[in-house]
């Protein structure tokens, strides 16, 4: 396969080349916190001065490995389920999850911005299970393409935090109104980095981060389930355990330090009702 350019992507579309620096290296290790053998190659196939955003890390491997987690438990329950993969970017999970046994049966919907749903068609099998739809998340016709009758897990893997408050919490409201009995996964950042990333975060010395102006502590989401009309329930998911620090950072008797609880990013399931 030759070089794909990924300077095509800016702004918040060019993150998931951040997020797939660090998911791809971190399955190339014997030791990775995730097999991943797509994002291996979409790593390799990409040209893209991954260095810009520094030095890799296991955050985004354990992210994805525990969205994969979740799935797979659902998926258990509901083979014929619709999986809605909104803001996808470059992940893989389709087949992370084909490679688990619970993908035969499922429909797929990939959700993404036009320049990112090419870059996936240059580089990703096609797939029958799979529906691509290039648009917004916030444009919400893609919901009149999904078949629901089966059962709904909506991935919003690294979007929320980059929308506006109120078109996030709008997303999720619209997503409980429209799917009942579905859930919804997401994760998020806390308040104090959210403000941080208003005032310009420069992850490294080449790279600024966009803004990400949607911040909620782990229990700020979880009091979505009864403010937020058709979300019955809300549910904190740790991540599985890294290597070394990060090993120690996912301790759960951590957890019940308020201050620790209340600075950290989380992964929240909400169930609709």
């Amino acid at each position: 396969m030759s070089a794909i350019d990924g300077n095509t992507l800016e702004g918040v579309s060019a993150t998931t080349l951040w997020t797939l620096h660090n998911r791809g290296t971190e399955a190339k290790r014997s030791d990775g916190v995730i097999r991943d053998p797509w994002a291996v190659t979409l790593l390799d196939a990409i040209d893209y001065d991954y260095l810009k955003f520094g030095k890799p890390d296991q955050s985004h491997g354990l992210r994805a490995a525990a969205f994969d987690i979740e799935a797979r438990d659902y998926l258990s329950a509901h083979p014929r389920a619709a999986v809605v993969a909104l803001a996808e970017g470059l992940q893989t999970s389709f087949w992370r999850l084909q490679r688990a046994g619970v993908a035969d049966e499922l429909t797929w919907y990939s959700i993404d911005l036009p320049p990112v749903m090419d870059l996936r068609r240059q580089l990703l099998p096609r797939e029958d299970r799979i529906v691509e739809l290039a648009q917004s998340a916030l444009d919400l016709s893609w919901m009149d393409r999904v078949e629901g009758s089966n059962g709904v897990f909506i991935t919003a893997e690294g979007l929320l935090m980059y929308l506006e408050p109120d078109d996030a919490l709008g997303l999720i409201r619209d997503c409980a109104a429209r799917f009942p009995g579905g859930v919804m996964m997401f994760d998020s950042i806390p308040g104090w980095f959210s403000r941080r990333t208003l005032k310009g975060f420069n992850l490294t010395k080449r790279y600024v981060a966009p803004p990400m102006p949607f911040g909620q502590s782990a229990d700020d989401a979880l009091t979505l389930a009864g403010s937020v009309p058709g979300v019955r329930a809300a549910r904190d998911i740790g991540l599985p355990p890294g290597r070394g620090l990060w090993k120690a950072a996912t301790w759960p008797a951590l957890d019940r330090i308020g201050v620790l609880r209340r600075i950290r990013p989380s992964i929240t399931l909400l169930e609709f009702g």
